[in-house]
């Protein structure tokens, strides 16, 4: 459900009990284009400001104390936008990784990557890996960056690899459950994400951790990504910690 319209801007109290805190919150960025459009600007422009907020994001994801944070910022369906457009993203992604991984890093932010990345640039490619190498020892938030990330496609992989397991004879069929999926995924060793946060007003999941976000409670708010600030993602917390969460059982909480 979207939020309600005054916590559309309300900050929520820094001091929200531990509780109320996710450990992982992934987040769908949308809504670059048409911000842009709205203001005349080309789509690019859209784009650099959604860079903006990814760092806004990522400061306030510190000081919350989230310990893993997933932002989705190029599908496996995207290369089917317009080559130009295609260019900008690749070059905005290039350059957020050799600016702002020295911050990353020394801010104690480890970098992990997850999607697709036979066939991309090599200079991409090599930015991706040095990305993950230089924090792989990090203890602060996980940055977890779906790039060339399609769910569908990871689910196809994990199958595909436990199949040859099976065939190998390293696995009994009747052995496969659900943590040899899990095993088998992107995110191994990552928790599945307690809140996903979907901006600009669609609600859709769009190929996105559809394994992982089984149990995950979403929020979708209204305003366009490059929008997005502290006080919205402490709102869309604050929606968070009223839910009850149940997985599948009774409630917790008493009347």
């Amino acid at each position: 459900m979207p939020l309600n319209a005054d916590l559309k801007t309300a900050a929520v109290a820094t001091d929200l009990p531990g509780e109320g805190v996710p450990s992982h919150v992934a987040i769908i960025m949308d809504g670059n284009g048409r911000w842009a459009a709205r203001r005349g600007l080309p789509r690019v422009e859209g784009h650099r400001r959604g860079v903006e907020a990814v760092r806004r994001t990522v400061r306030s994801a510190i000081e919350l104390g989230i310990r893993y944070l997933t932002i989705y910022s190029f599908s496996s369906e995207n290369w089917r936008r317009p080559a130009e457009e295609v260019s900008d993203l690749m070059g905005l992604l290039k350059r957020f990784l050799r600016h702002d991984l020295a911050d990353l890093h020394a801010n104690n932010v480890r970098v992990r990557i997850i999607g697709e990345r036979k066939g991309l640039a090599p200079d991409i490619r090599m930015l991706l890996d040095e990305a993950e190498e230089l924090t792989k020892r990090n203890s602060g938030l996980t940055l977890v960056v779906a790039f060339n990330y399609g769910s569908r496609q990871e689910l196809a992989n994990a199958v595909r690899a436990i199949a040859e397991q099976v065939r190998r004879g390293e696995l009994a069929p009747d052995a496969i459950d659900i943590g040899t999926v899990e095993a088998a995924l992107e995110t191994r060793g990552i928790p599945d994400p307690d809140l996903v946060i979907r901006t600009s007003g669609e609600q859709r999941i769009s190929n996105f951790l559809l394994w992982q976000s089984a149990y995950a409670e979403f929020v979708f708010i209204p305003d366009l990504w490059p929008d997005f600030d502290d006080a919205r993602f402490r709102a869309a917390i604050g929606e968070y910690a009223r839910r009850d969460r149940r997985f599948g059982g009774h409630s917790r909480r008493t009347a």
